[in-house]
């Protein structure tokens, strides 16, 4: 077949995700700096059963790694961070040289002091607004494109994994972890981040400049915020273990929601519309109730920093009052300390939600490097051997194959077909035979043995080669929401519309596409809902066509065909596998019957082999089929 939706896409992903690195590598070689503050966060020490890090701290410089991105200006957007951060520590000074100086000074009132520090203050407040902003901007933009990063990385690794990990894992995990999952970092690495960076560095200098003021002050203040760090630290490990909880329960309600959605006809077609909203308000209420336990904790930690900062304020004002004198604080110390004090509980009242999207971030992180962490079971070669143009031999050679943790599907399967033969796999339901399908077109590699097409072992071959050299056509015939030329075209990218016509006139499928109201544009609606079963094939056949592979495989094109183009797809079949290697996967035997060789799979091995008159002649497994067959087709 023409190159599949999943390839085109991965190579494009693959691609913009090898673009990503290459293009921030130049910045990082220049920043030496930025590698050093970056070298904290890649500590690669995971735990070894799951590969995903267990503590958070771990998680954190694990995601942060694997995001190159945020790298790029770093050195200049933690200065304007720290010089921001500094900046709001002038204000309460000032008003202390203010009133010392200017309003209690033994000289009385002077006004024109007073005025010039006070558009000092001005001026340091403009510039601390202005270069907040330029700090907040810088990270946004490197975020966005460090979020950009990861999402690619992500869909092109899910792409990459073999048919067992899709057989195994629901769709609609695996786009809860591109989308929903990776959404939760937005606010952290735009926000979170700079503000652990900012609060940290305004905590920090506070205590000092209030250490300068005084440092009995400092203590009785420090004594009233001690509870604030175990309390949090104990919040904070139920929290991310509620987080966890949450983002598990979101994937599993996208993925009952894409199901549902994806499975709308079957439902209606058979009043299931009570048992499926059961099963979505379900799973809507396990990510409600797993949000709120999530939030039952923030909502704890919330008031802390404004009631342990009430406690200290109340303390400093109490201990002013009596001892004041005896410190050494006048008025203007005690009002710049209160200054601080309450400079102080913004950064720690912000400090339980900032906890709260790092926990959140956490979560989404850990999700996302468990899919990462996933391994590549079918690993391309770094200079792969290309295939030749033009019909290609097959020889497999005692395979096995078995999905992950399961029992073996096939089992010591081998045979030999010739370059140009048309080959029929055919067998119960279950049988191995798609599977052995897949493993032609190296969607899985087998557990033991080999395939060689064109005397080439598959995994020697080049991904390019392989792809434009061995195409497959599912059952399903799926088209993406786009026109009936765009589907085409993914066989082949630099196609013109005439050669799409010219693909559709050698197949014979020229008059349906001229029956078609807007011929080569006409739009197939989501999964191609705007035709039928059969169109969609004849599409598809198309794209086969077009890609001119030397080995096709067709995986049960005919199994759901409407009887309206039946007779238009049997002729586009034939000509399609003309000048080819073609194995067609068939539950109808008509396909057998002109074959020039049937293999008959039973439970993983194949069991018989010859053309259709031998195996009938035979008695055996085809013929037992073919009579079944047989007997169904004059009762219908």
């Amino acid at each position: 077949m023409a190159r599949t939706d999943d390839d085109t896409r991965n190579e494009t992903a693959h691609g913009a995700a090898h673009d990503v690195v290459a293009d921030s590598a130049p910045a990082q070689a220049r920043d030496e700096f930025t590698e050093r503050v970056f070298a904290a966060f890649e500590d690669d020490d995971v735990t070894p059963a799951g590969g995903v890090a267990s503590g958070a701290l771990h998680v954190l410089r694990r995601g942060l790694a694997t995001s190159p991105e945020l790298r790029v200006g770093l050195k200049a957007t933690i200065v304007f961070a720290i010089v921001a951060a500094l900046g709001k520590l002038a204000i309460p000074i000032l008003i202390q040289v203010i009133l010392d100086r200017g309003v209690l000074d033994a000289g009385g009132f002077r006004a024109e002091f007073v005025l010039l520090t006070c558009l000092g203050a001005v001026v340091i407040t403009i510039g601390v607004l202005f270069v907040s902003r330029v700090a907040y901007y810088r990270l946004v933009r490197a975020a966005e494109q460090a979020l950009w990063g990861l999402r690619v990385r992500v869909f092109d690794h899910i792409h990459r994994l073999s048919m067992a990990e899709h057989t195994t894992t629901r769709r609609g995990v695996f786009v809860s972890r591109v989308t929903s999952d990776i959404e939760t970092l937005a606010r952290f690495v735009q926000w979170g981040m700079i503000s652990w960076l900012v609060n940290g560095t305004l905590i920090i200098g506070t205590l000092v400049v209030t250490f300068v003021y005084s440092w009995q002050l400092t203590l009785i203040t420090l004594v009233a915020y001690l509870p604030v760090p175990p309390l949090f630290r104990a919040f904070q490990r139920r929290q991310l273990q509620a987080y966890d909880e949450e983002r598990t329960r979101i994937g599993d309600m996208i993925a009952e929601f894409s199901e549902t959605v994806s499975g709308a006809a079957v439902i209606r077609a058979y009043g299931l519309q009570d048992r499926a909203r059961v099963r979505l308000r379900d799973r809507i209420d396990g990510a409600y109730r797993a949000r709120l336990r999530a939030a039952r904790y923030f909502a704890a930690m919330f008031p802390l920093g404004d009631f342990f900062g009430a406690i200290a304020l109340a303390a400093i004002v109490v201990a002013s009052a009596h001892y004041g004198r005896g410190w050494g604080l006048d008025v203007g110390k005690v009002v710049a300390f209160m200054f601080l004090i309450n400079l102080l509980l913004s950064p720690i009242g912000e400090l339980s939600e900032i906890l709260d999207q790092t926990q959140t971030a956490i979560s989404g992180w850990r999700k996302v490097l468990a899919v990462l962490d996933v391994p590549i079971d079918v690993a391309e070669p770094a200079d792969g051997v290309q295939l030749e143009r033009g019909a290609l031999a097959v020889e497999v050679s005692h395979i096995d194959f078995a999905y992950r943790g399961d029992a073996p599907v096939l089992h010591d399967v081998s045979v030999d077909i010739a370059a140009g033969a048309h080959v029929a796999v055919v067998g119960e339901t279950g049988s191995g035979k798609s599977t052995f399908a897949k493993l032609l077109c190296r969607l899985a590699d087998p557990t033991e043995g080999q395939v060689l097409i064109g005397d080439r072992d598959l995994r020697d071959v080049d991904p390019a080669s392989r792809r434009r050299a061995i195409r497959m056509v599912p059952q399903d015939g799926f088209l993406f929401d786009a026109t009936i030329a765009e589907n085409v075209r993914m066989a082949e990218a630099t196609a013109t519309d005439d050669d799409i016509e010219r693909a559709f006139a050698r197949l014979g499928l020229d008059w349906w596409l001229m029956r078609l109201p807007d011929g080569l544009a006409t739009m197939v609606g989501e999964r191609g809902e705007s035709l039928s079963v059969g169109e969609r094939q004849l599409v598809a056949l198309a794209r086969a066509e077009l890609g001119d592979p030397g080995l096709l495989v067709l995986d049960e094109a005919t199994s759901a065909v409407d009887a309206e183009t039946e007779r238009a797809l049997a002729d586009a079949l034939a000509r399609v596998s003309r000048g080819r290697t073609t194995i067609s996967i068939a539950h109808r035997l008509s396909t057998a019957e002109h074959a020039d060789r049937v293999l008959v799979f039973d439970a993983g091995r194949i069991v018989e082999a010859g053309t259709h008159e031998q195996l009938v002649a035979a008695g055996g497994a085809y013929a037992r089929l073919h009579t079944s067959w047989t007997a169904n087709t004059r009762t219908g």
